[in-house]
């Protein structure tokens, strides 16, 4: 069957993917569920609970139709501090997003050590990455490199914003992975903000996908509030990487919905006009709708999965918010090596 989602003129076709109706409602479930802890951990930040993060709402699709295009449990992850939906889609749980936000002894990926927003996972392929801007893409370089001389079947993926594709550090990673034709996948979220400087004032070309071209890899462009259109894309240059030809550039447009961080008020320089036009291309809503349009999912079912989802988000927030802080005997672990005895 082949649809039109939402006002999109790119049709898609679920069927071509490979994919059933399980597949697609589990792709639902991840999208809502990046939402609903999204929005509450915003809530918990405006409370005092927890004291900075970087909200996912508006990139649901992008990063969750990456990660269905890759293949979970041998490849190589290597997220940015704005991909809550990877780490949810790949098998976290909400209470994993909420112990880290509240830096909580129990906090799965760092032990209450890390900023929200460093997810890391040995047993699920995601490597932490840096608060500085851009260096995650050279550990995602470096992780295909090594997967190469192993003679491994096992890509790497690395994402970032598009001001991140102003530092050296991208360019460095493009300039090696293409040279030594690497598997690896660099995925640009671009929203059209670095912090609060617009696309234009960072660059003069209008698709990020173009910067490929100087490195000699595809560069691909693609609606990122479509979740399908970016499956496929990424599946594309997986399997592009699995025969050999080297890395591939995606960029996937996306909306910003929240403030870069919660530090920040995005009022101060973009309209409430701009804001509103920019929810009526909403990811979720408009994969939802196309799964009720095709018969995959009905009211009911939707009203369904998405009690579900918030009644574990809300047994979620209860136990972190009672679960133990670090103490302060614990600081130096993991930081200084020791001597076992």
């Amino acid at each position: 069957m082949v649809v039109t989602q939402g006002t999109a003129d790119v049709q898609v076709s679920h069927t071509d993917l490979g994919l059933d109706s399980s597949d697609l409602i589990a792709i639902y479930r991840d999208m809502f569920m990046a939402r609903a802890v999204s929005e509450r951990l915003w809530l918990l930040g405006r409370q005092g609970k927890v004291y900075f993060l970087v909200s996912c709402e508006g990139h649901e699709a992008a990063q969750v139709g990456s990660v269905y295009g890759m293949n979970p449990g041998v490849d190589i992850f290597v997220p940015y501090y704005r991909d809550l939906a990877v780490a949810l889609a790949l098998g976290s749980e909400p209470i994993d997003i909420v112990l880290h936000a509240l830096g909580k002894s129990a906090d799965p990926y760092s032990g209450g050590r890390q900023l929200p927003g460093h997810y890391s996972s040995r047993e699920r392929n995601i490597i932490s990455g840096s608060s500085c801007v851009a260096t995650q893409i050279l550990h995602g370089v470096g992780t295909a490199f090594a997967s190469k001389h192993r003679g491994e079947n096992v890509v790497s993926i690395t994402y970032f914003g598009d001001g991140a594709t102003s530092k050296g550090d991208f360019h460095e990673a493009m300039n090696f992975a293409a040279v030594h034709k690497l598997p690896v996948v660099f995925f640009c979220e671009n929203n059209g903000w670095a912090i609060s400087v617009p696309q234009d004032k960072q660059m003069v070309v209008q698709d990020i996908s173009k910067k490929a071209e100087g490195y000699g890899m595809p560069g691909v462009s693609v609606d990122g509030t479509n979740v399908l259109d970016v499956l496929r894309a990424t599946r594309d240059a997986r399997d592009r990487a699995l025969r050999g030809e080297g890395p591939t550039l995606i960029e996937a447009k996306v909306h910003r919905f929240s403030s870069h961080s919660s530090n920040d008020d995005h009022r101060r320089y973009r309209t409430p006009e701009e804001l509103a036009a920019e929810r009526e291309s909403d990811p979720v809503a408009r994969y939802r709708d196309l799964l009720i349009d095709i018969s995959v999912l009905d009211a009911a079912r939707v009203t369904e999965i998405e009690e579900d989802v918030m009644s574990a988000l809300d047994t979620a927030v209860d136990a972190a918010e009672v679960s133990p802080d670090p103490t302060p005997d614990s600081a130096y672990t993991h930081i200084y090596f020791t001597e076992e005895a």
